[in-house]
């Protein structure tokens, strides 16, 4: 029996030694061409003091981007129960649609930017089950004004929900989950489904076995839980195996850099840090240095995370660098 065992655990460690050399171990082709977008945060620019209207009218037509990854936040739609103000996400879409850009439009309930979660303030005090009956409530809402809008081509679904360690947010509900991707498909059958999850800290099987699409966020330098910076030690090649596997065993339609870090990670708000405090995790040669990491993931279609930032470094600090390097790939 001993011997069995001892068999079985060197075969698992032979495994184990195989996966960690096929995931980090080689280099992989580098991508010629990367259609390049943002995620644009209307309450993040707000919260840098931007008129959130005039970046990104800039957005599109001083940088050129055409691939927005755009925001319907609940507690800002549904702010009293039942009523709906659309007015800014439809500016939004609209100022899209004019420019013949393209859309992944995020809804639900945990959505990009600190704290994850934006739940409206009336549902505070709702059950787990009535909170869960209002959440598709709004998802439904959110389908249903947009599914002829022919610019907006994936819908996110929640964002990095398996990422249950980071931001303000219930336990996640699997099955709550997987009704809202099922509502979704039944309003809409025609567009795709993303969902996202952590590029570092996922093995993206939860995603993958949901999803017609996967995105993955990709950051390099944070300051961290420890309480000091760290640089994550992930090869590129890395993310082209991962998503190589993910594609044999689901059946996936693609894999997409959604979350790229474009902006800084420090030990506090960014508009509290110094230009230097900044710098740290996302100098001016960090930003073009994983402009050419993204390159050699082989990722194909990757969206920056800090459009924002970039813009609110001129007004703060007259400092062009970021927004007009990335003039450059747009």
């Amino acid at each position: 029996m001993k011997k069995f065992l001892k068999i079985f655990l060197l075969i698992i460690l032979g495994i184990i030694i195989l996966l960690f050399l096929y995931l980090f171990v080689g280099k992989t082709k580098p991508a010629d061409n990367i259609d390049w977008g943002v995620t644009f945060s209307k309450r993040y620019a707000i919260d840098l003091g931007l008129d959130w209207k005039a970046l990104f009218l800039k957005i599109i037509y001083d940088l050129g981007v055409e691939k927005f990854r755009l925001i319907a936040y609940w507690d800002e739609i549904e702010k009293e129960q039942g009523e709906y103000d659309f007015s800014d996400i439809d500016w939004q879409i609209d100022q899209v649609k004019d420019s013949e850009g393209e859309i992944i439009l995020a809804l639900g309930r945990r959505l990009p930017r600190w704290p994850e979660c934006f739940e409206p303030e009336w549902i505070k005090n709702f059950s787990k089950e009535d909170k869960g009956e209002a959440l598709l409530s709004f998802v439904s809402k959110v389908i249903e004004r947009y599914k002829d809008v022919e610019n907006i081509k994936i819908w996110q679904i929640e964002n990095e929900p398996f990422l249950g360690f980071f931001g303000e947010c219930p336990a996640l509900n699997k099955k709550l989950l997987d009704y809202e991707i099922a509502l979704a498909r039944s309003i809409d059958p025609s567009r795709p489904i993303m969902i996202t999850e952590s590029g570092e800290f996922s093995t993206w099987i939860g995603g993958s076995k949901r999803a017609d699409i996967l995105g993955t966020s990709i950051y390099r330098k944070i300051y961290g839980s420890l309480k000091f910076y760290i640089t994550y030690p992930i090869p590129p090649v890395f993310y082209h195996r991962k998503t190589n596997l993910v594609k044999t065993f689901f059946n996936l339609q693609d894999v997409i850099a959604i979350e790229v870090q474009a902006e800084p990670w420090g030990h506090k708000g960014t508009k509290d840090m110094t230009i230097e405090e900044q710098d740290i995790s996302m100098s001016f040669n960090q930003f073009n240095s994983i402009l050419e990491y993204i390159k050699k993931t082989g990722f194909d279609k990757a969206y920056l995370w800090g459009v924002e930032w970039w813009y609110w470094r001129i007004k703060e600090f007259n400092d062009y660098s970021f927004w007009n390097r990335a003039k450059d790939l747009f």
